[in-house]
């Protein structure tokens, strides 16, 4: 992979942890989405990549949004619309990966950096983590998919009240709304998020493909669409020597060893 100003990315056990490196804030200028953009195609094509894990360097902020300077500067809708759609383009990438992303959050977590967050597949946070979009106290709205992806997250009611007050909430309110998956104590955020990717990646790559696809239907399709696209999901997995080496494992009582095929 080539070399980034901003962000850094290895690979180690078939889980790659990319980490931006913007100080002193990790702010999501243009050239960091421009490099966003560019590692996570290249994971999603590295066949020695199976989980990335995301998660950003320092101690001040894990993400304090986009660059408010590159805002101030737009002066059209032209230049507005051109930024959102760069924004979203990269976050709708991440979210339809076929490879499961996790983001690992500390800090603080607000704005552009909660709707990047929002795309991941899984979100652990540090006990300390703190998480908002204030958007709207700068006279203006998420515009990176933040409207969208909080309401399926948290629900209509509570993404009104974070989107319209820009209050910011705790860690522990993010997982009683749905926000993050797990809050977990701040020296161990890295060993646990490790710990979750290892887990999935012990799986069958083309099970877990296939499982999301099945729940993102049932996301962004109707009732009748998604339990059709699990139904051909499951028809296909039946097809793969994945499947039939997890149930022969299973009768044998050994561990599967599977092959992604």
């Amino acid at each position: 992979m080539k070399q980034m100003q901003y962000i850094k990315t290895k690979v180690e056990d078939r889980i790659a942890t990319v980490t931006l490196d913007n100080p002193p804030v990790n702010l999501l200028t243009s050239q960091v989405i421009k490099e966003l953009d560019e590692t996570f195609t290249a994971l999603e094509q590295d066949p020695l990549v199976k989980v990335i894990i995301f998660t950003t360097a320092g101690t001040q902020a894990f993400i304090a949004g986009a660059d408010i300077k590159e805002i101030a500067g737009i002066r059209s809708k032209a230049q507005a619309l051109e930024l959102t759609e760069k924004g979203h383009a990269v976050l709708s990438k991440i979210e339809t990966m076929k490879k499961i992303s996790i983001a690992a959050i500390h800090g603080i977590c607000v704005g552009g950096g909660n709707e990047l967050i929002m795309a991941f597949h899984l979100r652990v946070a540090s006990e300390r983590a703190k998480f908002g979009q204030p958007e709207i106290l700068l006279g203006i709205i998420p515009g990176f998919g933040g409207t969208q992806r909080l309401v399926r997250l948290a629900g209509l009611a509570k993404a009104r009240e974070l989107i319209l007050t820009g209050d910011m909430i705790t860690a522990q309110e993010a997982l009683r709304i749905g926000l993050v998956n797990r809050v977990v104590p701040d020296g161990e955020l890295i060993k646990q998020t490790l710990g979750l990717a290892k887990k999935i990646a012990s799986k069958s790559q083309i099970a877990v493909e296939f499982a999301e696809q099945a729940m993102r239907a049932a996301v962004e399709d109707s009732s009748k669409e998604g339990f059709a696209k699990e139904r051909n999901c499951f028809a296909q997995l039946a097809e793969s020597e994945d499947m039939r080496e997890g149930v022969q494992a299973f009768l044998e009582k050994r561990q599967p060893k599977f092959q992604d095929k």
